[in-house]
């Protein structure tokens, strides 16, 4: 029982708390809060700048909305950003619901809603491009929560968040919410360095356990053992035997607590390897899976499938089974708000966007989510599931990007997935991010990850996956072209190095290369060491080496002339042989007589090829490589036109002719035509003479201890190598990003958008109107506008020329170039053809300068996009494409975004009209249906 002093400073606190902004925040929520988020509020209200790591569902949202509400009660504004406009959508519709519609903006490219408010939820490229534009919506801000922040090791997206938060005010509080990241400490430090005193606030620790599953067949088992904490699994925790026995008898087809004979690895599960017996094991059906997790109480689960056609066709596999996993009234629930949410689209699209079916899947609970899906349809699904009515959603990993959609189990389908270059392994990572979907706060006692057996998984490999919650957060700051323009406009030169000094790429750079230079120190000790090992009394064993070094560097150099010369020999006696020729093979497995019965082929790498007929009447073909040095043509006989190397008695007719050749010369000595062994240069080369004789007199060639010292030397050799390239990683790494900004400055020189040397670059009146083109390709964009390629264009063209900046097939596999609206001739051909020339000349330029140049543009969406533009129904645009609604959509709604850039930065008014009547004409239809 706590003493009288003790229960009247309780009774203060709790007192001081309900005084306090947090306390009344915490007076407003239905659930309590945890330490962690206790103490990042608490920072948040002294002031300070904030960094949240925490575990997936385990509430970091929190601590953004209390900044949210802090920023409302004292009157500063608060921006929230996230990385994708579907989680701006969601929170923007939090927030509104909280605060009211009044008070609650939303601005995320292609939309705007109440950008004046006092709360604003924006993506994070807009908010960055609101601050190189040094917008009057900046003035009073206090708050900005930066949704996502491990984002910023995203390659294409990542650096806008460095930029962001280098170039906020001083006086702007920014509050991080991360997933768990095992270097949040080294992110909180530069946090610190950047914008001052920064709380890190990290938990490792799930509101909802979550529990590690492998599916064998039909059966769900535990991953770990039974006396594993599945929170604390700890580092090569333990495997359930009975896991392990599963699979084993899965693999040689039989069943639980059979022997195999020879069956290796012991209860912690070996290899994957190990348990292959019989034909491969492949996951069960998507039905059964599902039907499985539905019995084992399981669902709502979530599975993905990292494929989109895997998607869809998992959802029709399980309509078409039968399985039904909604109530009457649950369907009558879904229809509704089914009904609600897609009143407004056209009627005439309905079919094209197969919304009877998808309709379908969703009334029996089931669903795909992926970036493909028309966004409404997307938005649904999201509003179904975590409403629970739709019990089992089928999906790909852009899912698990912050979208507040809970389940009470994750499935993983396999552990691979396509990264647009080949199959890839899940990351640690990754599967933490998946599988943190897994537990309902509130909901459920506990979380479930299942991974699906196949022949190939191995259960210790993935309790090692599973086992690991964090990943090292790692920058992919890098200098663009409209990123220098805008800060040299508003630094100069010197501030802007400055700037780019202190971005979180150099910060790892530079910590790197504390213990890079760490090493170089180790390995000059060892050299010093080494050194004194190898001294000779006699005189300068270094010397003494070199001549050695070089001796050998000579016959190596001379061994290789021999093969050259002896190779090329052989290709040009090969390359005359004709058919009928008897050749001598003089050493090798056929050495031996043989007839040439195909004349060589043309040289390959491996020389001119010889198909052969040997003594003992067999085909044999030689590769030029295989020819042995010596193999000469001695005689020749005659084939006849008939011959058939496929029917035995012509090759014994063959044989026996060439045997009767040979005979004939049985009197004279053999004979050559090419030569004989070419001489050991060795022995006569006068360079090497000198060497070995300059060896032989130098005075450590005398020492009695000279080998010794020679492995001395050698080591030493090795080590200084090893420095020596430590050294020049450091080099690299110093200054790295100020000396990439070099030279994207020298490009921008040299195409005149900036003036000047050092401190005195200026941006010049076109690099004025490049400040303002915020695209991946932004120089390509600059260059068609100030070339005036798109100046003739009509409000259709220039929106279908414009996708060619913007649009990144999902193929890599080479297309053939879309047929062009107008033909070749036409005003969209020649613009198009122009973008394509620029594109190449920069790529050119930016190889000059040693720049990584960017993706070429891409011609895959032009035909699409102006058909689109000019009228044309949704289904021929889609018509003979490989574009799916969503993809399109998406992309249009890009395309509107990068014309709005134009209204404002194109070079002539003509243009910016012209990007005006664009947008229109775009934006229609199912583009301009009213999802946020």
């Amino acid at each position: 029982m706590s003493s009288p002093a003790e229960r009247y400073a309780a009774a203060r606190k709790r007192q001081q708390d309900a005084l306090s902004r947090l306390g009344a925040f915490r007076a407003t929520l239905d659930f309590p809060l945890d330490d962690f988020q206790i103490e990042a509020c608490e920072a948040v209200e002294a002031g300070r700048g904030v960094l949240v790591a925490a575990p997936t569902g385990a509430g970091k949202t929190v601590v953004g909305e209390f900044a949210v509400e802090l920023g409302l009660k004292t009157g500063r504004k608060a921006f929230y950003t996230t990385p994708i406009k579907a989680l701006s959508n969601q929170k923007f519709t939090d927030l509104q619901r909280r605060y009211g519609p009044e008070h609650v903006g939303l601005l995320t490219g292609d939309t705007s809603i109440n950008g004046d408010a006092p709360i604003v939820v924006m993506t994070t490229e807009v908010l960055r491009n609101m601050l190189y534009s040094d917008s009057p919506a900046l003035a009073g801000l206090g708050f900005v929560v930066m949704d996502e922040v491990h984002y910023l090791a995203d390659r294409f997206r990542g650096p806008v968040w460095e930029e962001v938060i280098l170039h906020l005010a001083d006086d702007v509080q920014v509050i991080s919410l991360s997933a768990t990241v095992s270097n949040a400490e080294e992110f909180g430090d530069w946090l610190t360095e950047v914008r001052g005193d920064t709380a890190v606030v990290v938990s490792e620790i799930r509101p909802v356990p979550l529990w590690q599953h492998v599916m064998v067949n039909k059966t769900v088992l535990d991953l770990y053992s039974s006396n594993v904490d599945p929170t604390r699994p700890g580092v090569n925790p333990p495997i359930n035997p009975d896991l392990v026995e599963a699979i084993r008898a899965s693999e040689r087809g039989g069943r639980p607590g059979e022997r195999s004979r020879g069956a290796r690895g012991d209860r912690r599960g070996g290899k994957g390897r190990h348990y292959q017996r019989g034909p491969l094991v492949r996951p069960p059906s998507r039905p059964v899976m599902v039907d499985r997790m539905d019995r084992a109480g399981l669902l709502p689960a979530i599975v993905f499938l990292f494929s989109r056609a895997g998607c869809e066709a998992a959802v029709t596999q399980v309509l078409f089974s039968g399985i039904s996993l909604t109530s009457p009234s649950e369907r009558a629930q879904i229809a509704a708000i089914v009904e609600e949410r897609c009143a407004s689209l056209p009627a005439e699209d309905l079919d094209v966007l197969n919304y009877w079916s998808w309709q379908q899947a969703l009334l029996h609970g089931v669903a795909a989510h992926h970036a493909g899906l028309l966004p409404v349809f997307k938005e649904t699904v999201e509003a179904l599931f975590t409403a629970g009515l739709v019990k089992v959603v089928f999906a790909t990993e852009t899912l698990a990007l912050g979208i507040n959609m809970p389940a009470r189990s994750v499935v993983l389908e396999k552990l691979t997935k396509w990264d647009g270059r080949g199959h890839a392994e899940v990351t640690p990572g990754e599967y933490t991010q998946l599988t943190g979907r897994a537990g309902r706060r509130g909901i459920d006692v506990e979380g479930h990850a299942v991974v699906l057996y196949t022949s190939g998984l191995d259960p210790v490999a993935l309790a090692g996956l599973a086992s690991r919650r964090t990943y090292p957060l790692r920058s992919r700051f890098r200098p663009t072209y409209n990123m220098a323009v805008n800060l040299i406009a508003a630094s100069g030169w010197t501030r802007t190095r400055e700037v780019l000094e202190t971005s979180f790429a150099q910060f790892q750079a530079d910590r790197g290369v504390v213990g890079l230079a760490r090493q170089a120190r180790t390995l000059s000790d060892g050299l010093a060491g080494y050194t004194e090992s190898m001294t000779c009394h006699l005189g300068d064993f270094e010397e003494y080496m070199e001549l050695r070094r070089a001796i050998t560097a000579r016959e190596g150099e001379l061994s290789r002339s021999r093969s050259r010369a002896q190779r090329d020999a052989i290709n040009s006696a090969v390359s005359q042989l004709h058919r009928g020729d008897v050749v001598q093979i003089p050493t090798g497995r056929r050495a031996g007589y043989a007839v040439v019965i195909e004349p060589p082929g043309p040289a390959g790498l491996d020389g001119p090829a010889l198909t052969l007929l040997t003594g003992d009447g067999k085909v044999r073909r030689l590769a030029g490589a295989d020819v042995p040095y010596g193999t000469s043509s001695l005689t020749r006989v005659r084939i006849p036109k008939a011959f058939n190397s496929r029917r035995p008695a012509d090759r014994r007719d063959l044989t026996s002719s060439m045997r009767n050749a040979l005979g004939a010369l049985a009197d004279d000595e053999p004979r050559t035509r090419h030569g004989e062994r070419p001489p050991s240069t060795a022995t006569t080369d006068s360079e090497l003479g000198a060497l070995k004789k300059a060896l032989r007199s130098h005075p450590c060639h005398g020492c009695s201890d000279r080998e010794s010292h020679a492995r001395w030397a050698e080591r030493r050799a090795k080590l200084a190598e090893e420095h020596d390239a430590l050294l020049r990683r450091i080099e690299g790494r110093t200054s790295s990003i100020a000396r990439d900004f070099e030279k994207v400055c020298e490009v921008l020189g040299s195409l005149h958008y900036l003036e000047g040397q050092g401190e005195e670059t200026a941006v010049t009146d076109q690099g004025a109107w490049l400040r303002r083109l915020y695209a991946e390709k932004d120089l390509v964009l600059a260059e068609c506008l100030r070339s005036g390629s798109w100046a003739d264009l009509d409000a259709a063209g220039l929106a279908a020329v414009v996708s060619t900046v913007l649009f990144s097939s999902r193929s890599d596999d080479e297309r053939p170039a879309p047929r062009m609206p107008g033909g070749t001739n036409g005003s969209l051909a020649r613009a198009v053809e122009a973008t394509v020339l620029i594109s190449q000349e920069l790529e050119l330029l930016e190889r000059e300068h040693d720049l990584q140049p960017a993706e070429p543009v891409d011609l895959g969406l032009v035909r699409s996009i102006h058909q689109w533009a000019i009228g044309s129904s949704l289904e021929d645009v889609l018509d003979g494409t490989d574009l799916a609604a969503g993809d399109f959509v998406r992309w249009a709604k890009q395309v509107i975004d990068l014309l709005d850039q134009l209204t404002l930065a194109a070079p002539t008014p003509a243009l910016r009209s012209t990007a005006r009547k664009a947008i229109e004409s775009v934006r229609r239809g199912i583009v301009a249906h009213g999802t946020l």
